[in-house]
């Protein structure tokens, strides 16, 4: 079976530090944070009372009020970053076959903000049920991808992946796997959060993953840094539309890069924690290096998944070093959840996104907040902090791991 080669065309975020490609990308490049404390409750009271929000984000300035009423949050930021990705990929669906174009979308929590509103309501009440007819569809992980569908008559494959923070390099890969086989054109990809709410915070601040640096959000989210004291929580959403290299070339598409190779494992250790010396992370890189029929020597930039948690950082940066033989290489590293804090199912997405801009753009983001790096970690690595570096940057990778012991790696090339 010939397997077909596969392109990223489109892209479009909508993230804590920008609501579009252009702004998001010029805030990551230029190590401008997203974290403040959080504006969408009142949180005074918990342990973790900062977050990386949208700013100044009004989703009726996107959809119709129709589309307001059906959808959570979550699916709201999927439709609208998916429209930015069809619409820079610019491919016209009068001229293809539906079942072509599909969607295959991730989200690692769903419609959280409507369960708790609606079973919020129905405790407040009398005990007679007063949900909206909306609720389930509202909740199910599933509807992004089934809106985004119905939004530009998609009739191809079209499922939600859901791997916790790995969801959205699950979602692409699973895209990847799908147009290399031949089973579709184009599909987009990507994934959705809108985890910002009392029950999402709350439940990972009882679990001490979240920082407590309440008194100095900007600061909060300092991966590598030995006072780094766990994760800020962000939302939003990443997109981009895959597309078969030879269907892309046809119709002159511009190209970002290409998807040469992705790959999963299992830590099949912990329900919330890595394994301490990232052996899961390191098989699924090099698998993901050898579909790509490179090696970690031949990366020029490697964006980690790094949220800023005691544990989860060091065991990335042994899973690296044994992967590199505890040499020296080219590679630069850089932590970008830093500047927008970790979108959890949505987080690879849009780390993807800086992947491809960083080599159109030949500049490699930089980890931000980082003042003493953690004693732990070989001064030989090439982490990037506090500025960003000019660089020739042909092929990088994305690392995404998951509660539950979910690695998801991509690795992407110039064209």
């Amino acid at each position: 079976m010939m397997l077909h080669r596969v392109v990223i065309t489109g892209i479009g975020a909508l993230t804590p530090v920008g609501h579009d490609v252009p702004t998001f990308w010029k805030n990551v490049v230029n190590g401008q944070g997203g974290a403040a404390t959080i504006s969408h409750f009142d949180a005074s009271l918990f342990r973790t009372q900062l977050a990386c929000e949208l700013k100044n984000f009004d989703a009726s300035h996107y959809l119709s009020h129709a589309d307001l009423k059906r959808t959570d949050l979550f699916t709201q930021y999927a439709l609208i970053a998916a429209d930015q990705a069809i619409k820079d990929a610019g491919f016209d669906l009068n001229k293809m076959d539906p079942f072509d174009v599909g969607v295959i979308w991730g989200s690692g929590q769903g419609g959280m903000d409507t369960f708790e509103e609606q079973v919020t309501e129905y405790v407040k009440g009398n005990g007679q049920p007063r949900f909206s007819p909306f609720f389930v569809p509202k909740l199910i992980v599933n509807m992004a991808s089934g809106m985004i569908s119905i939004r530009h008559g998609y009739m191809g494959i079209n499922y939600t992946t859901v791997s916790a923070c790995a969801t959205s390099n699950t979602a692409i890969m699973d895209a990847f796997t799908y147009i290399r086989l031949g089973k579709a054109k184009i599909i987009v990809t990507g994934g959705s959060e809108a985890p910002i709410t009392p029950a999402s915070v709350g439940g990972f601040s009882a679990m001490k993953a979240m920082t407590t640096r309440n008194n100095d959000p900007a600061t909060a989210s300092r991966p590598f840094d030995v006072h780094r004291d766990g994760f800020v929580m962000g939302e939003g959403a990443g997109a981009l539309v895959l597309e078969e290299y030879e269907h892309a070339v046809a119709r002159g598409a511009t190209i970002y890069g290409e998807v040469t190779g992705a790959a999963m494992t299992a830590d099949a250790y912990h329900m919330t924690s890595t394994h301490p010396e990232g052996l899961g992370a390191l098989k699924a890189m090099q698998l993901a290096l050898d579909e790509a029929k490179t090696d970690i020597k031949s990366v020029d930039y490697l964006n980690v998944h790094a949220t800023s948690t005691p544990v989860g950082d060091l065991s990335e940066i042994k899973a690296i070093l044994k992967l590199t033989g505890n040499e020296k290489t080219k590679l630069q590293i850089s932590a970008t959840k830093s500047i927008t804090g970790h979108l959890l199912g949505a987080a690879g997405a849009i780390e993807a996104i800086i992947c491809l801009l960083s080599m159109r753009d030949s500049v490699i983001p930089p980890t931000i907040n980082t003042t003493e790096l953690d004693p732990a970690i070989p001064t030989h690595l090439n982490i990037v902090l506090k500025e960003a570096i000019p660089a020739n940057v042909a092929i990088t990778m994305s690392n995404t791991f998951g509660f539950g012991g979910h690695n998801g790696i991509v690795v992407f090339q110039k064209v």
